[in-house]
């Protein structure tokens, strides 16, 4: 999988005018080996995680809950970021809907290994 070439300098919130369903990144910019990606969020995505790779979410706009695994929850106003560490089980849910953009390495899969409808393969985010 070879990057299409980006631009190096474009508008952050035009970016999610573009974005037509939840739960569908689109990526953005790549820095090295890491890209940057932006997403429209509403509703709870899927149990998962990545076994090799940290995850930063950042919210442009509205709110975002990050559950994990016994219990504990991370809520997210506009302008906060966190960083869900590799390895661990976790559930991204938009009460509203959400802005979000993720750093994250380019081998990331947007689900880990846990397959569901909401799945997007990294040629579906690159296009």
């Amino acid at each position: 999988m070879i990057a299409p070439p980006f631009a190096d300098t474009f508008d952050l919130v035009a970016q999610f005018d573009q974005l037509a369903s939840y739960w569908s990144p689109k990526v953005v910019a790549q820095v090295n080996d890491q890209y940057i990606k932006v997403a429209k969020v509403r509703g709870e995505l899927v149990w998962h995680s990545h076994d090799e790779e940290d995850e930063l979410f950042y919210v442009v706009r509205g709110r975002l809950r990050i559950q994990y695994e016994g219990g504990r929850e991370v809520e997210l106003p506009a302008g906060s970021m966190h960083v869900v560490p590799r390895g661990t089980r976790h559930n991204p849910v938009a009460d509203e809907e959400c802005w979000i953009m993720l750093v994250e390495l380019a081998s990331t899969k947007h689900t880990g290994d846990v397959k569901s409808p909401l799945t997007k393969t990294i040629d579906q985010q690159l296009a």
